[in-house]
């Protein structure tokens, strides 16, 4: 987890959610989050920088 990428999170929560996985679902997700209030929408991407990107283990 970078400095910039928090700090963009902290300032615009969807540009550093973007940073972190591109325009897909968790954007959007972080995106109508932070249009419906400002701390949910950085909270779920404070939570999506930590998550950070672990790769997913399939049960197939």
């Amino acid at each position: 987890m970078s400095i910039l990428k928090v700090l963009l999170s902290i300032l615009l929560p969807p540009l550093g959610v973007f940073m972190q996985v591109g325009l897909g679902g968790t954007f959007w997700l972080n995106l109508l989050l932070t249009l419906l209030g400002y701390i949910p929408g950085l909270v779920h991407a404070i939570w999506v920088l930590a998550k950070g990107s672990q790769p997913r283990i399939s049960h197939a």
